[in-house]
């Protein structure tokens, strides 16, 4: 009878494993790639972009046969805590490649996590300049900060688009305020006259006194190196007061148009850099455009397209060292450093782009918003 029983109990065990080991690997054969990003809260039309551009070319890679990839975003909700579990739920799954998070803070958690743990991270869009500093496996497809504020300044100074310069900027997140610091000190050396400099914190909706600093100042141009939230009660106070500047902002405005209650008549005009203009006519442009607008219902923004190209220069990088889906994520982490310090990729948001330091080099495009649309300036 025990026999019977020791017999019973191991033929159990035995059909439970094959029970479980029937449960094949949907992923199994291609290569993971797992990025963080806020798909819930305030900063969501930047996650949603991102993910569902990263699977529009995760898609057409596949299509091309050979090498064949798949991609899951976990929601960070835009706080680096979170994004620090995300990335461990990430690992759990098995992410061989990371895209890193969405956004700044969550960012410079997360790429630590990729340099202890060497896993590959190219972020579409975490662009302070601590993300890749001092992290040999961390590398950016957007601007650092520090290249938008220059680049701001020199194009404002080149297009003669002000001559008394009012700056408004968030002084406790390292987005607004590295763009800020790069920016002054370009204009400083350009000549630019700065003639109001005015902060806000998180959570600031009434935006009076900087504005009336402004005007007062005689400011023709305000500068906007902040989120499109905030922008939006900018652009509505100033309305409301009858002051009508120039307005140019960075990549933290592109979304605005998107916002749900603003009135997009009172964009109109407002002036940014950004690497993708979804009005161009190239052929790579208007598929994508298509593509998205087919799936989604609304254009695509730049962190979409900048995602896009992370997937298709993740997909070129791994094609020229070799990498296959049995490698580890660490062998996978050393061949993309050798391809990315020495590559050229050519995407959606710049040609002939390189790396170095992590940090990308490529052309920002100048944008205007003209009748709800983004319209290029160049």
């Amino acid at each position: 009878m025990k026999k019977f029983v020791a017999l019973m109990m191991a033929l159990m065990m035995c059909l439970g494993c094959l029970a479980g080991c029937g449960k094949a690997d949907p992923d199994a054969g291609k290569i993971k790639i797992g990025g963080t990003g806020p798909l819930t809260g305030d900063a969501a039309i930047y996650g949603n972009a991102v993910k569902r551009a990263a699977e529009i070319a995760v898609e057409e890679v596949n299509a091309l046969g050979g090498l064949q990839l798949v991609v899951k975003y976990e929601d960070d909700a835009h706080d680096a805590e979170k994004a620090v579990n995300a990335y461990n739920a990430l690992k759990d799954w098995g992410m061989q490649i990371s895209m890193g998070s969405v956004t700044s803070d969550p960012g410079k958690a997360t790429s630590t996590e990729n340099y202890v743990d060497r896993i590959f991270a190219l972020t579409p869009s975490a662009s302070t300049d601590l993300y890749p500093e001092g992290k040999d496996n961390v590398y950016q497809m957007c601007f650092a900060d520090s290249n938008q504020g220059a680049a701001s300044a020199q194009y404002i100074y080149e297009q003669k688009l002000g001559t008394k310069i009012a700056v408004i900027y968030q002084s406790d997140i390292d987005y607004s305020k590295g763009i800020y610091d790069t920016f002054m000190a370009k204009a400083a050396e350009l000549g630019l006259e700065v003639v109001s400099k005015t902060t806000f914190i998180k959570g600031a909706n009434d935006f009076s006194v900087q504005i009336n600093e402004a005007k007062n100042s005689g400011a023709d141009l305000v500068f906007l190196p902040i989120y499109y939230q905030s922008a939006a009660l900018i652009l509505r106070q100033c309305a409301d007061i009858d002051y009508a500047p120039k307005f140019f902002g960075v990549d933290g405005m592109d979304g605005i148009l998107a916002l749900e209650g603003f009135d997009t008549s009172l964009a109109e005009g407002v002036m940014l850099l950004t690497p993708f203009s979804a009005d161009a006519q190239d052929e790579k442009t208007v598929n994508f455009v298509k593509k998205y607008q087919e799936k989604y219902n609304e254009i695509p923004n730049q962190f979409a397209a900048d995602a896009y190209d992370c997937i298709y220069a993740i997909y070129q990088a791994c094609t020229a060292a070799g990498v296959t889906a049995d490698m580890t994520a660490e062998q996978i982490n050393d061949l993309l450093m050798e391809q990315f310090n020495t590559m050229t990729f050519s995407g959606l948001t710049g040609e002939n782009m390189t790396w170095a330091g992590g940090y990308v080099t490529k052309s920002p495009k100048g944008m205007v918003i003209q009748n709800g649309v983004y319209v290029g300036l160049d």
